[in-house]
């Protein structure tokens, strides 16, 4: 006879992330500035505007459009723009918990 297998209590996606540098809210500013609140709940603010604005911008180049840069979300964690464009939550958290903004450049 075979076991069935429960599939709520076999669940991967009850496993709840405990890193600290998980963002759980993201909000867009004005002049290419972001809110962020990681889960341990740090806050602190992301200044992208020098990065995009930069003539070395590179792919995040697109995000001078407004509309594109204010379309951020939250995708396990991460900030993250359509076109699979993120940022490295780790570094984040470590700017903000030291200088309370990071600017990345």
């Amino acid at each position: 006879m075979r076991n069935e297998t429960n599939t709520y209590e076999d669940s991967a996606s009850r496993i709840i992330p405990s890193a600290p540098w998980r963002l759980c809210e993201v909000r867009p500013l004005e002049s290419y500035r972001l809110y962020v609140k990681f889960i341990d709940g740090l806050e602190g603010f992301v200044d992208l505007s020098k990065l995009i604005m930069s003539e070395t911008a590179g792919v995040f180049m697109v995000l001078r459009d407004p509309q594109l840069f204010k379309s951020v979300y939250l995708n396990f964690g991460s900030v993250t723009w359509p076109g699979d464009l993120d940022l490295a939550p780790d570094a984040m958290y470590d700017e903000i918990k030291n200088k309370g903004e990071w600017v990345v450049h």
